[in-house]
């Protein structure tokens, strides 16, 4: 199958952009292409997206990348996908239309609904089942909010009108013309109505939420073949072979193939997950058990700590209050500085995720005098996310029994050198960058490749991962403690906010 004159395209579906990625043999990247859509906020906390636009801007991206790469659509031997997960779509089986706008994972409005759950003793039955916490960012909530609330819904989700996906179940079928209905498992282990024991949808969890069985996807294994390009995508048919969440790939794409192993992807939240081999581990200590990736009859567990606004942090300063006019500013802001002046800012702009779970947090900023500038208010907003990223850290150190001594990173967020060495100094360990931070597109690659024998085997791929970077622990562990001792004070005031 392997040529020299074929490639894989990685479609990496994200919250704020659609970008396409083609990688040759070698797993470098010969040419991308990214494209922003909107992003729509009925009231607050409350985020969505247009299902179309999402696969219009898809779809655009995925043809300019095979004209910059200057190679034909037959030359694509492969297609993989990762995606935006959890985020919420349903549509009409016969017309393929949205019958509502995709809820985005980030969206708080079936909170309520989630903290009924709660006192009506239902954590510990979804958490047995589904190794995740009951909570808003998930999509099983969101399903029963769509057919609440729009007319006539539910009837027609119960005779089989109606389709619900996760974004990867939305690609899939619009790029094989409604002729495959399906999602993989790492996707389907976040909607919080399947069992990840025993890998399939849990009747009891879809009565709880009267979700009806005629709307889901048929759920696949990560690399295999799920149906072709339809043609009038991209004018060829083309396998569409791999398919992961966005943190799931990322996991696979910087090959923490064995158990132990961990990484942290700094997107628009931040997610460390670590992979736990072929048995699904408990938390105690808030973290979720999820799916990390099956390939054959092979199943791999992961654990995950999810932090909602990480680089969304930065974007916020950018676009929300005008205090940077380029996310790139913030590295020089930060490094402007010799301290960070007494300022924290907690992101809690859509509650706080891992390890406090606390759906009514809201953000605010610390320690702000006449002194403070634009300058400390970025570089709080950039520690910000390290503190996070180290709060589940050590979350995750204390379910493995061990701690952290190398940690590998990928994202758009690691290019900022002052966060990467500010992580290294507050973890107190060894931070490496890989030479290809778009890990995430190229886990969804390499398990398409997987697939249709563009690469023999794990081994093979194993050998093409390399560091570009690493960081080591520069200051002082005790300076790294006084900052963590006011991090903790200023969370400890940001939560329960809204709850009177």
């Amino acid at each position: 199958m392997k040529q020299d004159n074929q490639f894989l395209m990685a479609l990496d579906q994200g919250t704020t952009s659609s970008r396409a990625i083609i990688f040759n043999q070698k797993g470098q990247i010969v040419s991308s292409a990214q494209k922003d859509f909107e992003q729509i906020f009925p009231q607050s906390g409350w985020v969505e997206h247009d299902p179309e636009e999402i696969w219009t801007s898809q779809a655009s991206v995925a043809t300019e990348a095979i004209t910059r790469a200057k190679i034909s659509a037959h030359q694509i031997a492969g297609i993989g996908i990762t995606n935006q997960r959890e985020t919420t779509i349903v549509w009409d089986r016969n017309t393929g239309e949205p019958v509502f706008n995709a809820i985005v994972w980030q969206d708080r409005r079936t909170s309520a609904f989630c903290n009924t759950l709660k006192e009506n003793g239902h954590s510990d039955m979804v958490r047995d089942k589904t190794g995740l916490i009951i909570d808003a960012y998930f999509s099983g909530t969101k399903i029963k909010w769509i057919l609440d609330n729009v007319d006539g819904a539910r009837e027609r989700a119960r005779k089989g009108e109606l389709c619900f996906g996760t974004v990867d179940s939305w690609l899939v079928w619009k790029m094989t013309a409604g002729r495959s209905h399906i999602t993989d498992i790492t996707n389907a282990s976040r909607t919080m109505i399947f069992n990840i024991h025993e890998r399939k949808w849990d009747a009891e969890l879809l009565d709880l939420l009267d979700i009806p069985r005629e709307i889901l996807p048929t759920v696949k294994s990560s690399s295999e073949v799920y149906g072709t390009t339809s043609g009038d995508l991209l004018s060829a048919r083309i396998p569409i072979a791999g398919i992961a969440g966005d943190q799931q790939a990322a996991l696979f794409g910087q090959l923490c193939t064995e158990p132990g192993m961990a990484k942290t992807t700094y997107g628009t939240g931040c997610f460390l997950v670590m992979n736990t081999g072929d048995k699904p581990v408990k938390s105690n200590n808030q973290l979720l058990t999820t799916v990390a990736w099956q390939i054959g009859e092979k199943v791999n567990y992961a654990l995950e700590g999810s932090v909602f606004i990480g680089g969304a942090a930065i974007q916020w300063l950018r676009d929300g209050i005008s205090i940077l006019k380029d996310a790139k500013d913030s590295e020089n802001m930060a490094k402007s500085l010799e301290d960070n002046g007494g300022v924290y800012f907690v992101p809690a702009l859509t509650g706080l995720g891992a390890p406090y779970w606390d759906q009514d947090a809201r953000g605010a900023f610390f320690g702000i005098t006449r002194g403070t500038s634009r300058a400390h208010l970025s570089r709080a907003g950039l520690e910000a996310i390290a503190y996070q990223v180290y709060d589940v850290l050590k979350a995750m150190e204390k379910d493995a029994g061990e701690e952290t001594i190398e940690m590998r990173v990928d994202g758009g967020a690691t290019a900022n050198d002052f966060l990467m060495q500010f992580q290294s100094d507050l973890n107190q360990c060894e931070i490496k960058r890989p030479a290809i931070i778009e890990t995430t597109a190229l886990g969804a690659a390499y398990l398409a490749g997987l697939a249709i024998g563009f690469w023999k085997d794990v081994e093979e791929i194993r050998e093409l991962w390399k560091a570009d970077e690493s960081f080591k622990p520069k200051k002082d562990k005790k300076q790294m403690e006084k900052n963590l001792k006011y991090w903790h004070k200023a969370v400890n005031r940001s939560l329960n906010w809204l709850n009177d």
